[in-house]
């Protein structure tokens, strides 16, 4: 099969999917090749976890958050991450375009690491964390409310199942068999539930982000609007319009009263601005 050529098979495929699906496939030959030492320094070690190889202590550093994604040690886990990204991760790049999605896939992805991370932290228990099922559940999640009535097939399941339904049922699995927690299980159930949940919320904010944007306009524009006495913005009352006008009126008289005396000239600016002001009524 020829991969370079127009009709290849590659060529076929969107940009990121198709870098992503690359870098994936690389990173696992250097960890088939190279053993466990590349993936150990790849994975997403627990905030708390300190382990020694060959003298060096290990732990938590934020470019796991990363670089855990691309990080597989079996060629199975690889397969059906990379499965599910060329089979919904090309669906939502051409629907998205190449820079929303790889926005999303990153944000899941990293998104789920920090879930995984907060979750250990809290059950105290030392934690390892490496492949792109994160962000691959956001990405189920993202087809699920994007095209909600598509039929999905489960493997050895000859039923069409609408991806909507798919999405909640995954969901629901995942977070039962977190908590369940149970002896020998070693995947991340939490990272995948974090990969959904950094994925409906990014996806609810570009749905409203024009209205999110314009709240956040008006949040800002009161915040920087100097406060002001509620007497100023209280509508006047007849008794009080009718009590203002007779004070004009009566310092207008005053005014008038001292022209006759003593001129025109002999007012203030304050009085002079006070008659002129009471001519435009």
């Amino acid at each position: 099969m020829n991969f370079n050529n127009s009709n290849g098979f590659l060529s076929n495929i969107p940009s990121v999917t198709k870098n992503i699906l690359i870098i994936n496939v690389l990173v696992w030959l250097a960890c088939y090749l190279f053993g466990d030492i590349v993936s150990y320094y790849l994975a997403l070690h627990g905030v708390d976890n300190r382990r020694f190889l060959i003298g060096d202590e290990l732990g938590f550093y934020p470019y796991q958050l990363i670089t855990f994604m691309f990080t597989h040690q079996s060629l199975s886990h690889l397969f059906f991450n990379m499965f599910a990204v060329f089979m919904f991760g090309s669906t939502l790049e051409n629907y998205w375009g190449s820079k929303r999605y790889i926005i999303y896939y990153m944000l899941t992805g990293v998104g789920s690491g920090l879930i995984q991370l907060l979750v250990c932290a809290l059950q105290g228990a030392p934690s390892l964390t490496i492949g792109a099922s994160g962000a691959v559940f956001g990405l189920l999640l993202a087809f699920g409310m994007t095209f909600p009535n598509t039929p999905l097939f489960l493997m050895f399941i000859p039923i069409p199942i609408k991806a909507k339904y798919m999405v909640i049922g995954y969901g629901v699995l995942e977070f039962f068999a977190g908590v369940a927690n149970r002896s020998g299980d070693n995947v991340a159930h939490f990272a995948h539930l974090g990969g959904m949940l950094f994925g409906i919320l990014l996806i609810l904010y570009w749905r409203n982000e024009y209205k999110t944007q314009r709240w956040l306009k008006k949040i800002t524009a009161a915040w920087k609007q100097p406060k002001t006495r509620d007497t100023y913005n209280r509508r006047e009352t007849d008794y009080d319009y009718n009590a203002r006008k007779v004070a004009d009126n009566q310092a207008i008289d005053r005014i008038l009263e001292k022209i006759k005396k003593s001129g025109y000239n002999s007012l203030s600016d304050e009085e002079k601005k006070k008659l002129f002001d009471a001519k435009r009524y």
